[in-house]
């Protein structure tokens, strides 16, 4: 269950999650068809015919199952990095067919990249700092990386580890405390959220096995000891009794006593709202800070803002020296130059982003996977994180344990997309898998029909969802089943025709995910794949040298032996394939 490297190795969960995802994908947009085909078997034929490949490392290893098909140039990140996602990805394209990056073959493409960072509201002091250091790392490369890589390639990387360093380099964790318990102070300006994300906050340290305490010093505002009292009984957090007629100071310094006194791991205290140029409300937060001695004070800021976040950050951070902030909306549309703008500003890291309406909607901000978003790359890390918070370990057991003996069935079913609801939205979700491409308006959609699906499950009884023989056509009472669930889910036989084709379509993909025991390089490179086996010597077109196919079977093997999951090779061989070496055509 370990997670480390940049392709953590995927453990149990995410192989159930995995088959979860793809059919929720293939659920959410239906196959495009020819006109005028009707019979579900050849409506089938036709849309695997019909389905427009891309140059994703999905077609390019041949595991286009894995993924739902998509129209073309369509780049998914969080929903406000979008736009600069296929304008960053549109600049790496026009290098061409270039030997080697040189001063002028560049200009085009940064220029695109500069122009890109500007419409996503980045500071432009910010982006000039940036295109300078990503024009002088790339003329600068080492002999030996411009070699291993491509001229278009070289600009990826270099952008890569630029947008990382731009945003922090590294994730900033809450401070550890040496001699009591963690304490979190919480500022912000007025209406961003701030006591909403006390409250998601302590769930995140709960769900990490801490012992949370929370505590409201906003005496100005009735409501907000009140919200504050509802959310920690909903997520099951200890929360100071409210006192709108204490002092701030006070407040404080009785719950840092009871959270000392009562061996709490993390005491997360919430400030009143104020405004930057509110003089007496900044003095109040520097004598609680002064008193408490936090071990971290975070800011909560509004992403929607832009780069004016950043400005608002090291305002406050000159007046208390913030140790952090918690960025907020990241799942909204606004063009995300607070993210990239707040650490280069203002010295001070995004320790996390909220991405969502839900308590469970907060995450850790980690700048090498935000970055890859950005850049297309997906995020298979926290979704392994989501993954491992969704299942338990008898439930992925079991799940294994069915995958190996083929009795997937309709209850199996139902629970992957449980699991999948309890990650997050789909939406969501897709854009953390590399080469998942898929609109929002789709994804909303196939939310829909997988709702539609859970209906006609419920419908069944326990012996139909136990074997999903009982529905073939052909057998005794098969007719009078599927009207029986239709009618009892207030669903059309179509529908009912639907989901026994989306269940068909399931159980062949974990037969094929299980056929990697017996043949490990034939899963990860499937037949019709060009790195097949029986491929003939036209197919090493594309490759250095024949050596790079055995290397990868070599691989493959060795991961088998070391008693990792089947999508460590998955996810490996889709990481080599994004190397020139492995690069197929």
């Amino acid at each position: 269950r370990s997670v480390s490297g940049p392709m953590a190795p995927l453990t149990l969960y995410a192989w159930l999650v995995l088959p979860a995802l793809a059919s929720a994908a293939c659920v959410a947009r239906p196959l495009r068809v020819s006109r005028g085909i009707t019979s579900p078997m050849v409506r089938g034929m036709a849309a695997r015919e019909h389905v427009t490949r891309s140059s994703s490392p999905f077609s390019r290893l041949g595991l286009d199952k894995f993924r739902t098909p998509r129209r073309r140039r369509e780049t998914r990140a969080f929903g406000m990095f979008d736009n600069l996602s296929d304008s960053i990805t549109n600049a790496f394209s026009m290098i061409g067919k270039e030997e080697k990056l040189t001063p002028e073959n560049i200009k085009k493409p940064l220029k695109q990249i500069r122009r890109a960072l500007l419409e996503a509201d980045v500071s432009l002091p910010v982006v000039r700092r940036f295109i300078a250091n990503v024009e002088n790392k790339v003329l600068t490369m080492d002999v030996q990386v411009s070699k291993a890589l491509n001229p278009e390639q070289q600009l990826v990387k270099v952008v890569f580890e630029e947008l990382t360093n731009l945003m922090g380099a590294e994730r900033a964790d809450l401070t550890e405390s040496l001699t009591g318990p963690r304490i979190v102070l919480m500022a912000g300006l007025q209406g961003v959220g701030k006591t909403t994300q006390t409250g998601k906050l302590a769930l995140l340290l709960k769900k990490q096995k801490q012992r949370v305490l929370l505590a409201s010093l906003d005496v100005y505002r009735p409501a907000a000891m009140n919200q504050l009292q509802t959310l920690a009984k909903r997520i099951d957090v200890d929360i100071m009794p409210a006192d709108p007629n204490g002092e701030p100071v006070k407040l404080a310094l009785d719950a840092a006593k009871r959270a000392q006194d009562e061996g709490y791991d993390c005491l997360i205290l919430d400030t009143a709202g104020r405004l930057q140029i509110d003089e007496d409300m900044i003095g109040e937060l520097k004598d609680v800070k002064d008193k408490v001695r936090p071990t971290d004070t975070l800011l909560v800021v509004d992403s929607m803002t832009g780069q004016e976040a950043a400005k608002v950050v090291k305002a406050f951070s000159d007046a208390v020296d913030l140790t952090g902030a918690i960025l907020t909306k990241l799942d909204g549309d606004s063009r995300g130059g607070a993210a990239l703008s707040v650490n280069e500003v203002a010295g001070k890291p995004i320790k996390f982003v909220g991405v969502g309406e839900q308590m469970d909607d907060l995450d850790p901000f980690y700048p090498d996977r935000m970055a890859q978003r950005i850049l297309g790359m997906g995020d298979m890390l926290t979704l392994i994180e989501k993954a491992e918070s969704a299942i338990s370990d008898k439930d992925a057991k079991s799940f294994e344990e069915k995958m190996r003996d083929g009795t997937f069935d309709f209850n199996d079913f139902k629970k992957q997309f449980d699991v999948v609801k309890k990650m997050g939205p789909l939406n969501q979700i897709s854009k953390m898998i590399p080469g998942m491409k898929a609109s929002d308006q789709e994804l909303t959609e196939g939310e829909k029909r997988v709702k539609k699906f859970m209906s006609l499950i419920e419908s069944m009884n326990k012996k139909e969802r136990a074997d999903p023989s009982l529905f073939d056509k052909g057998r005794p009472g098969a007719m009078k089943r599927r009207m029986r669930i239709a009618k009892g889910a207030g669903r059309t036989l179509d529908e009912v025709d639907e989901l026994m084709m989306t269940m068909r379509a399931m159980r062949r993909q974990i037969g094929s995910m299980m056929g990697l025991r017996q043949d490990p390089v034939r899963f990860v490179i499937p037949k019709g794949s060009i790195m097949y086996p029986r491929f003939t010597e036209d197919d090493f077109a594309s490759f250095e040298s024949k050596q790079d196919y055995f290397n990868i079977a070599e691989l493959v093997k060795q991961e088998q032996n070391e008693q990792q999951t089947p999508l460590i090779s998955l996810s490996r061989s889709l990481s080599l394939s994004l190397s020139p070496r492995l690069t197929a055509r």
